[in-house]
């Protein structure tokens, strides 16, 4: 399971993020996913640690704490939902289906 942290400065790096969280515990991952089209930190990042008691160490001390002039949302990860492809998905087969 991974950390979600929120309400990142654009200006932060995996290096500094990992440091923050490495006074909690071993620090396994770091992604901080950027913008697609600009290129450009998109604010927020997962931190992947290797025991749940340190993550939720980490939880407990970084959330709302404040960090590069901005107050943090630190949380457990929800997992990815799934938003299917462009068009509505795949509307032919479930229609086919409720047919029969």
């Amino acid at each position: 399971m991974s950390v979600y942290v929120g309400n990142l400065s654009y200006d932060v790096t995996e290096d500094a993020l990992n440091a923050v969280f490495a006074e909690y515990g071993s620090v396994k991952r770091v992604q901080l996913p950027t913008d697609r089209e600009t290129g450009r930190l998109r604010g927020f990042g997962f931190v992947e640690m290797s025991t749940d008691a340190e993550e939720s160490a980490a939880i407990e001390a970084l959330d709302g704490a404040e960090w590069m002039g901005r107050d943090l949302k630190v949380n457990k990860a929800k997992p990815r939902e799934n938003r299917g492809s462009f068009g509505g998905g795949n509307r032919r087969n479930n229609n086919f289906r409720d047919r029969y």
